[in-house]
């Protein structure tokens, strides 16, 4: 877990928002003993994880593709191919949608929120290494972030976690 009290703190607050926004149907799905907080949903989620993207074509229309992401400071980072038509609907259009449901146990879903660009050297180089150690083991030892990768800053956040079903 990488977060810092504050990453935390923050993190709660589109999770409380979402919540409190939630409508009848969501909220028989993800009941109270369902909800994660802050701190578990971090801790939780560690390493690579993959995640269903939407972006935004010129026209309108969702684009849904996997990227592989870390959650670091309280948020999911990913990285694209800056020549990919991904990072242009992004550079575009920074509105995106994100679920994560690993396992089909547990269900992260930031949404909807802006995908805010990032260059490399705009990360301080201690959070830029630790997000490379995050993704050494799963990409064999090739940092993403020589890329363009974005961060999602989530207005929205729902999760839910069934104790019944076997985590991944």
């Amino acid at each position: 877990m990488h977060e810092t009290a504050d990453d935390l703190v923050a993190l709660q607050a589109p999770l409380d928002r979402s919540d409190a926004a939630a409508g009848p149907h969501l909220r028989r799905i993800i009941t109270p003993e369902r909800r994660l907080s802050a701190e578990d949903l971090a801790a939780r989620l560690t390493g690579m994880r993959l995640l269903a993207l939407a972006t935004v074509t010129r026209d309108g229309r969702p684009l849904v593709g996997p990227v592989d992401s870390v959650f670091f400071r309280g948020a999911f980072h990913f990285g694209t191919a800056r020549d990919s038509i991904r990072w242009r609907h992004l550079i575009a259009r920074p509105q995106v949608s994100a679920t994560h449901v690993p396992g089909g146990a547990r269900g992260h879903r930031p949404r909807p929120g802006d995908a805010g660009r990032r260059e490399r050297r705009a990360v301080p180089p201690d959070a830029a290494r630790r997000v490379r150690r995050s993704l050494r083991p799963r990409v064999g030892g090739v940092p993403r972030l020589r890329r363009g990768y974005a961060r999602i800053a989530a207005e929205r956040m729902f999760t839910f976690y069934g104790p019944e079903l076997p985590s991944d």
